[in-house]
Order: C-alpha cells, then structure tokens, then sequence
C-alpha cells in the first residue's frame, strides 16, 4: 500500500500540523478523529487495514487529519467561547491549507468525510457549515449534544457549532440547496452510548425537517468500540 507522511507549520493554527495519506488515487476520504487522537488513529486501529483492498485498488485514499482537540472542544481550563474560537481556527485549516493539499494530490473533486464517535461529530459539523467542501458524509456513533463540553455555557460561536441548534434554523436558499445534495450517512446501534443513540436519530430527524436526506441506520449489534466500527466501514465507505 502506498503510504505518505507529511507535516508543516499552520499559520491559521501557529502550531505543526501532520498527516498520513494511504493509498494511490480514487476518491478522496478525509478522516476526522477521535476525542484527543492524532492523526495515525486509523492506522493504530486498523480502520486502515480493513480498507485495504479498496486502497490498493485505487478506490479510495484516506487521508488523516491530525486532530486538536485538546486545545478546544476538551480544553476544560479555557473558556468555552475561547474553545469555539480554537475549534473555528480549525476549520479554517482544513479548508485553507489541508483541502488545498489534498487537491494538489489527487484530482478528484468528490470527496467523502468519514469519524467515528468525535471524529463522527466533527465530520457532520464541518459538512453542515461548509457544504461545498463535501459530497458526502460517513459518521458512525457520533454524539451531537455540544453542551455537555462547555457547562452550559452558551453564545453565538456554541450555536453554530452545535448541529442540534442551528439545523432547524437553516434558513439560506443556496446553501440549503447544497447541503440537500450531500449523501449523509449517520449510523448508530441500539448498544450504542446512549446520547450518541439518541442526537444521531434526533440530528437524522431534524434534518429531515430541512428537506436533507440522510440515511440513518441503526445496528442492532454494535458496540461503541473500534471492531464494530471496522465493520460499519467495510458497508458505508
């Protein structure tokens, strides 16, 4: 399997940042991580190594985006607002400086987010802000209640971060139009923790609310947990 490390200094960030790519061409996965994972968490758990026939084949190529998570979202000594502005910067990131980077590498415009659990969440949220950067969405065991990050508190930075809020109030003709055309897929289980169970099918239905198709399915046998999560992946990527 073809396999590339990179690594460089981000301005928007003013901090390294690095990646690992996997694979030779076809459509461009961009991987969000978990809670405070880094970016060879996909390696570490094999999520790679049960992709890696669609890989050598040329299907897919996944690519790692290093995470900060311990500088925003789980940064309990910052202030909240403070923490939404780390997160802000992030997207900024991905969309300055890592998206360029994937594009000088591979031609494809159609590109797919994919997390599981935060990783999931980052996925929808960067998907539903900034629609034109995605075609479609895997999110699997995703949690979408922001509040239990910040100890209630609550601004306008948490409200357009915070799926639950701010989908039902999608208001803006083009971008909901956008948004209308990405293939989401939001997977959860019946075993799942319990708020990721329950905001994955509310998120679902909000959405729905808006006129956005999504595809929520929920497993019958699957744990929060990496071995069930390699099998979510083998279906939905």
């Amino acid at each position: 399997m073809h396999i590339e490390y990179h690594k460089w200094y981000s301005p928007r960030l003013s901090r390294d940042m690095e990646t690992l790519v996997f694979g030779h061409g076809g459509v461009p996965v961009l991987v969000f991580p978990t809670s405070y994972a880094r970016f060879y968490e996909w390696k570490d758990f094999k999520m790679v190594d049960t992709l890696a026939d669609k890989l050598d084949a040329g299907h897919l190529q996944l690519y790692c985006i290093d995470g900060i998570g311990s500088e925003s979202w789980y940064c309990n000594w910052a202030h909240p607002h403070g923490r939404m502005i780390r997160h802000n910067q992030y997207e900024a990131y991905i969309m300055h400086e890592y998206y360029p980077f994937v594009r000088s590498k591979n031609g494809n415009h159609f590109t797919i987010l994919a997390g599981t659990s935060f990783g999931a969440f980052l996925a929808m949220l960067f998907a539903l802000k900034h629609p034109y950067y995605a075609n479609k969405v895997v999110a699997m065991s995703g949690g979408y209640d922001t509040r239990e990050f910040l100890d209630g508190y609550y601004d306008d930075e948490v409200y357009f971060n915070s799926p639950l809020d701010f989908v039902p109030n999608l208001h803006n003709h083009d971008e909901l139009q956008r948004i209308r055309q990405i293939d989401f897929k939001l997977i959860t289980s019946t075993w799942d923790i319990p708020v990721c169970y329950r905001t994955t099918r509310e998120l679902s239905t909000k959405m729905w609310d808006k006129g956005i198709w999504n595809q929520c399915d929920v497993w019958q046998d699957a744990q929060h947990d990496w071995p069930d999560w390699r099998r979510m992946v083998r279906v939905y990527l």
